[in-house]
């Protein structure tokens, strides 16, 4: 019935007709592929570095305190973890550092004038401290290995913080200059230039007192899921207790066996042994399969009561090269709250996904209440809109394959394909 104000019109306004049809085309295209860039679910989400000034010197140096803040819902960071870099303005040197280590600007605490050493590069890169560092070197949210908790997940955990000492030895008093080029070391994350913020308030002795930097600026570093990672690194896969069909990953969700940069190994063998350079984050060696994804999320709908049904879901590692520590998974679904829940592991439990093997992987199973109003197990309602892996979106089965009731109506994709071409050749008709 929608169609017929359009056919009508198209005898008077063609063109019209043309652009509403191009453009229904289009947002068919969109909504038949994921977006990788923006997280809907959390449009503000970002890392931000602040440049706190909390000490002007006579000498000309500073202290400064650097914290990365990570404001992402249900990102998180892991292990190797940040390695933060800038570029000075001019020939600023790091003269001393407390709860982070300068890996490429070297120690320069004794430096006190004179010509700049080699050891004191344009560009350094601080790396955070392990646990159990001496506490000497110490300062309050720092030595976690790089790692940052999510907003959702641990808020405790989601800050790190370091200190620094730092000077210039042609500075002759005056104001040294901010770092400029900031960059955190991890893919999919760009940052901005450094803006000038009201000064930080610090909270001491348990709370009574408080004082305040003299200068703060704020970066702000985003994430593209795309920029991380040009393919997608996890997919679902569906089944019921109602339907003997299993929806399998689609086909080359990840990737497709053979491709170049590809690799995988067949179900009972095992990997090649690697070799990385230090710090390198290994790439994904993956148990060889259809869709090629690192990570499979399976949705079964295992049983139905009077007033609850019941869902288990499992997460499975098939990436025989990495331990996903800390992991988390977003679901958006009409029967949780708010549309979205978030699940993570038990700490000292499950909260560490293993490779590839025999306990690669971890199980749930949710009861969710029967809401009369809204509750049916038609059309695919009871399997998610959307699921995320750490942050990462994956690659849903099309709801024209989802399992089906017995006897249902069955819109599948040979629907879907007839509509298209209907709607091609009435654009070829108006032209």
């Amino acid at each position: 019935m929608d169609l017929i104000p359009f056919l009508f019109v198209a005898k008077h306004r063609s063109v019209d007709v043309v652009l509403i049809l191009i453009l229904l085309l289009i947002s068919i295209t969109c909504f038949a592929s994921p977006a990788y860039g923006f997280d809907p679910l959390d449009p503000n989400g970002n890392i931000t570095i602040r440049w706190d000034v909390l000490q002007q010197n006579d000498d000309a140096t500073q202290d400064v305190q650097l914290s990365i803040v990570n404001f992402q819902l249900f990102r998180h960071i892991e292990f190797p973890g940040w390695r933060l870099s800038w570029r000075w303005p001019g020939d600023e040197v790091i003269w001393n550092i407390l709860g982070a280590e300068a890996t490429e600007q070297g120690d320069c605490s004794a430096f006190r004038g004179g010509q700049l050493p080699h050891c004191c590069e344009k560009e350094p890169v601080i790396i955070d401290l392990l646990s159990g560092t001496p506490y000497n070197k110490q300062v309050a949210n720092c030595c976690r290995g790089g790692v940052l908790s999510s907003m959702m997940q641990d808020q405790g955990k989601h800050l790190a913080a370091f200190q620094m000492h730092i000077g210039s030895p042609s500075s002759n008093g005056s104001t040294l200059g901010l770092a400029t080029s900031f960059n955190l070391g991890i893919p999919g994350y760009s940052c901005g230039e450094a803006f000038q913020v009201p000064p930080t308030k610090f909270s001491e002795d348990q709370g009574r007192r408080k004082t305040q930097a003299l200068a703060t600026w704020n970066v702000t570093c985003s994430y593209s899921q795309f920029m991380a990672s040009h393919a997608p690194t996890c997919c679902v896969s569906l089944s019921a207790f109602y339907n003997e069909t299993i929806v399998s990953c689609p086909k080359c969700s990840c990737g497709c066996r053979g491709q170049a940069g590809a690799q995988c190994v067949k179900l009972g063998e095992l990997p090649h042994v690697l070799q990385l350079q230090q710090n390198e984050p290994p790439k994904p060696v993956v148990q060889c399969s259809d869709h090629m994804c690192p990570i499979r999320v399976h949705w079964h709908v295992k049983l139905s009561y009077t007033q609850y049904w019941r869902v288990k879901i499992t997460v499975t590692n098939l990436n025989y090269v990495k331990n996903y520590s800390d992991w988390n998974l977003v679901v958006l679904h009409p029967n949780l709250r708010n549309d979205t829940g978030m699940f993570y592991g038990i700490q000292h439990y499950n909260d560490m996904l293993l490779q590839s093997g025999k306990n690669g992987n971890v199980q749930t199973e949710i009861l969710l209440h029967k809401d009369p109003g809204i509750f049916t197990f038609k059309g695919g309602w009871a399997f998610p809109r959307k699921i995320s892996f750490n942050g990462e979106e994956c690659v849903m089965p099309s709801p024209d394959d989802y399992p089906r009731l017995p006897n249902s109506g069955h819109f599948d994709a040979q629907t879907t394909s007839s509509m298209i071409l209907l709607l091609f050749l009435l654009l070829l008709r108006v032209l």
